[in-house]
């Protein structure tokens, strides 16, 4: 195996010449925005939980509760003997909260886009994608065997300009988008890409991973478009929900296509009982609190104004400083003042684009806010 260790080596040495080597770092999360590395406690601007649900003590005893009722796992793929009763009473709240007859659980956000992508299209059919979506769209999409073409990040023109050209030859044609960019915290103009859709006869699929629990009390950035008609509403349950696991929703034909034909369900273990119990369990709070959801948005916008950025329109604000080792060095200066927001790199974002990327959560205090700003600031100063 001795080449198998040399053509990693040699892989891994290139990537440290670039400064993308990724390393894993063991965290351990505490009360509030706190995390622990290597003995060090920083307030985190690195986590998607947005509403801090993953530690709200409800949501962690709803967990506990179904994995002494259910066990730790589901134990086998839903088709078989995986799909408790929990999986059930999520797909209902889920379809409810976005609108929808139905929703499909999967494992994950990742799952469920590996899994429904190909579902629905294949050879002979076009895929459209945002240039900027997430990799699981893209991987979904390679997965397919349609053709796979990349619009220009939220531009309907060039999206109408590429239906033009590709939906013709085409037997069907998706349109998939992230509704809010995980990377930039932009929103996609999801009514102009609905109109787009409705007149090609093109599928329009968003990823709302990062908006569902932030947006629109709760119901994410498709409720922010009214007039938008999304057939395909994916999400994550591993963001503001703070659990784990991903979903589909949309029409029950759909949702009974899936269940019977995306493999990275009929093949994949069932989502464990205690995830589907601590989704449930944020949904209810969510619910009972819809101004809670409103929260990070405005933490958010208390940090870009303070450093006078444009303002927020999700928890999400990148600064972009371009070179991967820029931005590692930002990093490093950041956690070295009490503060964990992790580097961004090639080719999770564009050649160029290496960022920061800030989250923000109900968790943080204003004050923290401020001083993370003022200490970017002169870090930006520094290297002007």
């Amino acid at each position: 195996m001795r080449s198998l260790d040399a053509f990693a080596g040699q892989k891994l040495a290139a990537l440290d010449a670039q400064s993308l080597r990724r390393r894993l770092s063991p965290t351990r999360r505490h009360d509030g925005a706190v995390v622990e590395r290597n003995g060090k406690r920083m307030i985190s601007f690195s986590c998607n939980d947005y509403l801090n649900l993953s530690q709200h003590h409800l949501v962690r005893a709803a967990a506990a509760e179904a994995a002494l009722n259910y066990g730790a796992g589901a134990a086998a793929s839903r088709l078989v003997t995986g799909d408790h009763p929990l999986l059930s009473d999520l797909e209902k709240r889920l379809a409810r909260l976005k609108g929808t007859e139905a929703a499909c659980v999967f494992g994950s956000g990742y799952l469920a886009n590996t899994g429904v992508i190909p579902t629905l299209v294949g050879p002979g059919d076009v895929i459209l994608i945002d240039a900027l979506a997430h990799a699981c769209i893209w991987a979904g999409a390679q997965l397919s065997g349609a053709k796979v073409v990349k619009f220009a990040h939220n531009d309907p023109a060039d999206l109408e300009r590429l239906l033009l050209a590709e939906r013709g030859a085409a037997r069907h044609a998706l349109v998939a988008t992230d509704g809010v960019f995980s990377m930039d915290g932009d929103i996609a103009p999801l009514d102009a890409l609905s109109e787009l859709c409705q007149r090609h006869d093109a599928w329009l699929l968003s990823d709302d991973a990062h908006g569902v629990g932030v947006l629109a009390e709760g119901r994410g950035s498709g409720a922010l478009f009214p007039t938008a008609k999304i057939p395909l509403q994916m999400g994550t349950l591993s963001k503001a929900l703070g659990s784990y696991g991903g979903y589909l929703c949309g029409s029950q034909a759909v949702v009974d296509l899936l269940k019977t034909r995306a493999r990275t369900l009929v093949y994949a273990t069932g989502l464990p009982p205690a995830s589907a119990a601590a989704a449930l369990a944020s949904l209810d709070l969510i619910a009972a609190n819809p101004t809670m959801t409103e929260v990070p948005l405005a933490k958010a916008r208390l940090f870009t104004r303070r450093l006078g950025l444009p303002e927020a329109c999700s928890p999400i604000v990148p600064v972009v400083l371009g070179s991967a080792e820029s931005a590692l060095a930002a990093s490093t200066e950041l956690q070295n003042q009490g503060f964990l927001v992790v580097a961004i790199r090639p080719p999770t974002v564009p050649d160029g684009t290496a960022r920061l990327r800030i989250a923000f959560s109900a968790a943080h205090e204003d004050a923290d806010i401020i001083r993370l700003a003022d200490a970017i600031a002169k870090l930006r100063e520094t290297a002007s």
